[in-house]
């Protein structure tokens, strides 16, 4: 063989290597891109996260308003001396909330605070809530007369004062006014506490269950007057 075919088969046997080459580091211009990117994208889901945050809190404050409880500010003095004008309640929507759900009507209990919607009064337009105390339960008959406040019942068949006979103090016992009022099956008989300053059932009539909002829970302010009802 001769010198020239040797060296034909020592380069087919062993070819040459070739060196790689290294990978090819971004450029300062890719870095730079790459940095505002994350950034905005972080700063993206933070701000998603703090709006779903804000959206919750807000749905369960309506929600907790709506139908467990509520705060109230006491606009007048009809409810006085039980209630001041100014006073911070909290007011009880759960039991009105429970009677939807099963389809039974709340019915508070005889001397109840409740707040409740009430229409067609005088120099207002529209609904206005109103706070009184509730006297007459369905089925009682109310009577006004010589500033005496009675109730007839079945229970009670002679009559009975709850001023006297419930514990609450009035302004004062004598009612002023003239009614002889049979409550219907959904219907109940408020009176404010300040019984010679106050628009009541004497004026616009029985209140309807359904527009009972919830029942007075506590005062919380003034914090010296601070009261469970």
């Amino acid at each position: 063989m001769s010198t020239q075919a040797r060296i034909i088969v020592l380069q087919m046997k062993f070819p040459s290597l070739k060196r790689s080459k290294p990978a090819a580091k971004p450029s300062a211009a890719e870095t730079a891109t790459s940095a505002p990117i994350s950034n905005f994208r972080k700063q993206t889901t933070e701000a998603a996260s703090l709006i779903l945050l804000l959206v919750g809190v807000i749905l369960v404050t309506i929600l907790i308003k709506s139908y467990l409880v509520q705060p109230y500010i006491v606009d007048g003095q009809s409810m006085e001396p039980t209630l001041s004008d100014h006073d911070r309640l909290l007011v009880d929507k759960l039991p009105r909330t429970f009677g939807r759900i099963d389809g039974r009507a709340y019915i508070p209990k005889r001397g109840d605070i409740i707040i409740f919607n009430q229409s067609n009064l005088p120099g207002y337009t529209g609904s206005k809530q109103l706070i009184k105390r509730v006297i007459g339960l369905p089925g009682d008959q109310i009577v006004i007369k010589d500033d005496t406040l009675s109730i007839y019942n079945q229970a009670d068949p002679k009559g009975f004062d709850p001023d006297f006979t419930l514990n609450y103090h009035p302004s004062t016992t004598s009612v002023m006014g003239s009614t002889d009022t049979l409550l219907g099956s959904n219907q109940v008989f408020v009176l404010g506490d300040n019984r010679n300053n106050s628009e009541d059932s004497r004026y616009f009539g029985a209140v309807n269950l359904n527009q009972i909002v919830g029942k007075l829970s506590f005062r919380i302010f003034p914090i010296s007057k601070a009261q469970h009802f």
